[in-house]
């Protein structure tokens, strides 16, 4: 085949991975998938990201890593119509397409400002108003250019900054509307402050693991319930003890489901570790948890 022939071929299959259920989701509320890798490049997968879809319309938007930026066109979703960014932390899986997202509200008709949650800092880690002004800050941010995102100057949408506190294990109130709230929880993922959100929205509850080991016996209450508990699955079951340091294993996933007696169970943020013992894990959480279980592809779309 010649180069240009390979070159038509993988445009094709680019096409296909990222086009063929591109599009809104209908249901009058659901959650659709723009990420459902990690921090590996993977066939298929963008970084960690999702849309909360509210009658038509994307109203929440959770994680923005490498990516999802591209989902997120092709979802359909338009920037003038989020309330709310909520992050779950910042490792660059998380939240490295945010630039691009704002970016664009340049284009949009939006000028009302937009809601931005995000942790508290520690470590090599900052909160969520270090991070944007180490993006965006006038003079010195890496995207300064960009810096009317912080007070809506120069055409840009200004964000409205929530930092949460991660190291809190009683809920948190994060936004709030007439037909939706959203709150969230601190959760532990080694030493990277972090967060787990929640929606609720009349009488569908659906939860956001983030990034998580499963230490935390106050996050089978938050998640208590829920229709959608979309949880990171990215070791296995024999991952080593930085990993699972990192991240829950299968056994702690199921067992957090079960807890909290979920309906609904989605797997994301695969890595190629866990898409390797994909099936390993899947027999090990069906023997614990006997809910529906999912494992997400990019653009997929979830109801409660």
């Amino acid at each position: 085949m010649t180069t240009r022939a390979h070159r038509f071929a993988a445009l094709l299959m680019l096409l296909a991975v990222a086009g063929a259920d591109a599009g809104p989701c209908e249901a009058p509320v659901a959650v659709q998938v723009l990420g459902s890798g990690g921090p590996e490049g993977q066939p298929g997968r963008a970084s960690a990201g999702y849309l909360v879809w509210l009658d038509g319309k994307a109203r929440v938007l959770l994680d923005i890593g490498g990516g999802s930026f591209a989902r997120f066109g092709a979802s359909g979703a338009r920037f003038a119509d989020l309330h709310l960014i909520a992050l779950t932390h910042l490792h660059a899986d998380h939240a490295t397409d945010l630039p691009a997202l704002l970016k664009s509200g340049y284009f949009s008709p939006r000028t009302r400002a937009l809601a931005i949650a995000g942790p508290t800092g520690g470590g090599d880690y900052p909160d969520l108003e270090g991070y944007l002004h180490g993006l965006f800050g006038p003079g010195t941010g890496a995207f300064r250019y960009l810096a009317g995102s912080l007070d809506g100057s120069n055409g840009l949408v200004a964000l409205r900054r929530r930092t949460l506190d991660a190291d809190s294990r009683e809920p948190m109130p994060v936004h709030q509307t007439d037909a939706y709230r959203v709150s969230a929880v601190g959760v532990t993922h080694g030493p990277v402050p972090a967060l787990a959100y929640r929606v609720d929205a009349g009488e569908h509850r659906i939860v956001f693991s983030g990034d998580m080991n499963g230490d935390d016996p106050w996050f089978a209450d938050f998640a208590r319930g829920a229709d959608l508990l979309i949880m990171d699955h990215a070791v296995p079951v024999e991952a080593g003890p930085v990993a699972a340091r990192l991240h829950a294993l299968p056994s702690e996933i199921a067992a957090i489901a079960k807890e909290a007696e979920v309906g609904h169970l989605v797997l994301s943020h695969l890595m190629r570790r866990s898409e390797r013992a994909l099936d390993d894990s899947l027999a090990r959480i069906g023997r614990v948890y006997p809910g529906t279980v999912s494992v997400a592809e990019d653009l997929d779309c979830f109801t409660p």
